[in-house]
């Protein structure tokens, strides 16, 4: 291929770079140039623009909410202003395709792509797709889904079921490394905690006040978000993170089970590496309910444990982590048939074939 440049796009949210995470390093060893466009505050920017290599663009961006706000009104008009923004950096950078993770960055970018031509290729992780894929869907080429299910809400005529697309370096953690970063040892379980990219203060909360109860029985390593560790649980061993990037490989391999929100892709990663979870999904209340979907597919599958954010109590927590110790010979049995390995593959060769 000629032009061998790809454009990469998404954020809001970790979930919503992770995946382009594991695609960027296949296409630089190949050659490709690569560019991301994001926002300017998000937290794709700190994950991306680490990275050598990679040309990061940041543009205007809405929120596309869901609920009464007079932002709302102002946000129209940012996305249009993200949407010319795109429309230039393509037209300039003249990428031959552009992949699309999702979020509420994403969406002026797909539009901008089919203003310019260009074919766009979106992945969606959810069950069912969220609310920047649904508007950007009609202006993309391919849809690929993680949960086999999803194509049932997607166009016939671009959807494929792909599975998850797990980093390639999660996979070559090393657990000495991470016991020793935590000070940790082989004589109790780790019970690696974790609310996603911006942490859960119900969640912490709650570990934080059963701290006196868990330990005893793991050792606890605990993610809690930017600016969300508190110095004064420091204790033997319960070891507190903000956020965790190139060691969480190491703390990967470390762990013997996971409490976590049920974000597809991070609960994709566990099963890829046969980590027994207790998942506690974000709340209606807070998202459009798809985490809770996430976590329910999981559970009936015997690959998780689902707790209710709002049934999350001192004693519910307890009791529902040694339910999953108890299971976890046969959590573990369920996730060896699954395979990861082609989906990865499959997107690269989707993507090669959308490039122009």
């Amino acid at each position: 291929m000629k032009n061998k440049r790809i454009l990469f796009t998404g954020g809001g949210s970790a979930g919503h770079v992770i995946v382009n995470l594991a695609l960027i390093p296949v296409f630089k060893r190949e050659g490709w140039k690569i560019d991301y466009i994001g926002s300017k505050d998000g937290i794709e920017r700190k994950l991306i623009e680490q990275l050598d290599g990679v040309t990061y663009y940041s543009i205007s961006t809405g929120k596309l909410r869901r609920y009464m706000s007079l932002e709302n009104i102002k946000d129209p008009f940012k996305v249009l202003k993200g949407t010319l923004q795109a429309w230039r950096i393509i037209g300039k950078q003249k990428p031959a395709v552009i992949f699309s993770k999702g979020g509420f960055v994403s969406v002026p970018v797909v539009l901008a792509a089919k203003m310019r031509g260009v074919s766009a290729v979106i992945h969606e992780s959810d069950y069912t797709p969220g609310l920047a894929n649904k508007l950007a869907i009609p202006f993309a080429k391919k849809v690929l889904a993680t949960f086999p299910e999803t194509v049932n809400f997607l166009p016939k005529e671009k959807a494929e079921y792909v599975g998850a697309v797990i980093r390639e370096e999660l996979f070559q953690g090393d657990k000495e490394r991470g016991l020793e970063l935590c000070g940790f040892h082989h004589q109790k379980p780790v019970l690696l905690i974790m609310g996603g990219s911006g942490g859960a203060a119900k969640i912490n909360e709650t570990v934080r006040s059963s701290l006196e109860n868990l330990l005893p029985h793991f050792q606890i390593i605990h993610i809690c978000g930017e600016g969300k560790t508190d110095s004064s649980f420091s204790q033997e061993g319960y070891m507190q993170f903000e956020y965790v990037h190139d060691e969480l490989k190491d703390i990967f391999a470390a762990t013997d089970y996971v409490l976590s929100r049920a974000g597809s892709n991070a609960i994709y990663e566990f099963l890829a590496l046969q980590i027994p979870m207790l998942l506690i999904p974000l709340s209606k209340e807070a998202s459009r309910g798809d985490q809770i979907i996430n976590a329910k597919s999981f559970q009936e599958k015997s690959y998780a444990r689902v707790l209710e954010e709002e049934d999350l109590t001192e004693e519910s927590l307890a009791r529902q982590l040694n339910q999953l110790v108890s299971q976890a010979p046969v959590m573990r049995d369920k996730m060896k048939e699954y395979h990861s390995e082609k989906s990865r593959d499959r997107v690269i060769e989707i993507i090669k074939e959308s490039a122009k």
